[in-house]
């Protein structure tokens, strides 16, 4: 169905509250915040998307949007998709597919894109892989795999994949720790539930914290994470924040330091799908504690830090979406703590998988559904 007179023109005021019911894991109340107005209206930009998952600006203006099932569409700055050709196969099953995206720093010269995905393997077995291709008019040529999670596994679920570039030029990579193997997020051996960082050539850079270790995989930064899903760059500090999944309970706000254990499975904040406690506890002496967690689970998506011009009380704030409660999180932040949450687009009541910003400055949100669409928030 075409939503997009339904959305046409739909205006909002919004009014930046605490939200009462939020508690960083210091477990301190969250601070008010200074009440500020953002006036803006929400308008569909593209539609005729299945499952959109990524998105990534060009430095012309187009959109390139990745979708589930295995499609990469390019979309024209009056919103029109056109299919690209070229793309990797993909394990579409489960939360499986064409997922994460991000272009190149350096585009203008080398016209290298990159491709977070679910890759199968012989028997049924599937891992998360990071491919790059360079990108001209509607097609990907020049595809090679740069990044392959070893060894893969039957399992349909938790594969991580945003990816990320540092302002190093270094590229992050989340993966997720595959559902039915969440002790190997613990493992060093194995990439499940790590923040893995390469070069983008896939080369290993020297300053990895594994690097020279035997028991190790060196392209490892951080480990003991369960299923991240969102990642960006904080523009204060050049650092890495992620968020990813909790059992029931305990989604995360972590900003991954070097070589450091974020605990999961030993520790959550969160209970299991069955009730039954998880590990050991809420914390553990050498793991590290969330800046911030949610409880109920909000099943947190895709991430920005918003700095633009047309929503200037807005800058330096961090949105998020989420998928569970279908709404788009505003967070304010005091340095790495969250002070206050507003609940953004929460009357459309639809799944939101991931969130950017645009070149013109203004947020664009992808609906994830079979008849999905990425809509954008302006000034009203």
């Amino acid at each position: 169905m075409k939503r997009s007179n339904w959305m046409m023109g739909i205006a909002l005021s919004v009014m930046a509250v605490t939200a009462a019911c939020n508690k960083p894991a210091t477990s301190q109340n969250a601070a008010p915040a200074a009440a500020v107005t953002e006036s803006f209206e929400v308008v569909t930009f593209a539609e005729g998307l299945e499952q959109p998952w990524g998105m990534a600006f060009l430095p012309d203006g187009r959109l390139l949007v990745t979708e589930k099932a295995g499609r990469l569409q390019v979309i024209s700055k009056d919103g029109k998709p056109k299919l690209v050709s070229g793309t990797p196969a993909v394990a579409d099953a489960g939360q499986g597919g064409l997922l994460g995206v991000a272009v190149d720093p350096d585009f203008a010269k080398n016209q290298y894109i990159y491709l977070s995905f679910s890759e199968p393997g012989e028997g049924g077995v599937a891992g998360t892989s990071v491919a790059r291709a360079k990108f001209s008019g509607q097609a990907l040529t020049d595809l090679k795999v740069i990044w392959q999670q070893i060894p893969k596994v039957k399992s349909n679920n938790h594969w991580g994949s945003r990816i990320v570039f540092a302002p190093d030029g270094k590229l992050f990579i989340t993966t997720g720790d595959r559902a039915s193997y969440r002790e190997k997020a613990q493992d060093l051996t194995y990439t499940f539930g790590k923040v893995i960082r390469i070069n983008s050539d896939g080369t290993i850079p020297q300053d990895n914290p594994f690097v020279g270790r035997s028991d190790a995989k060196p392209e490892i930064w951080s480990y003991g994470h369960r299923n991240m899903q969102g990642a960006a760059i904080n523009p204060a500090t050049g650092e890495l924040w992620t968020n990813e999944h909790g059992a029931q309970g305990g989604d995360e706000i972590n900003a991954p330091e070097a070589g450091k254990n974020y605990g999961w499975p030993v520790i959550t904040l969160g209970v299991d799908y069955s009730g039954a406690k998880i590990g050991e506890g809420k914390a553990k002496d050498g793991m590290e504690q969330p800046l911030h967690y949610w409880n109920p689970s909000i099943a947190p998506s895709g991430m920005l830090f918003y700095t633009g011009d047309a929503f200037p009380s807005w800058k330096g704030d961090l949105f998020i979406g989420a998928l569970k409660f279908q709404y788009l999180s505003h967070l304010k932040l005091d340095g790495t703590k969250v002070v206050s949450e507003t609940k953004l687009l929460e009357d459309k009541a639809e799944r939101i998988r991931d969130v950017i910003q645009g070149p013109d400055g203004l947020i664009y949100v992808a609906y994830d559904s079979v008849d999905g669409r990425i809509v954008r928030l302006q000034p009203k």
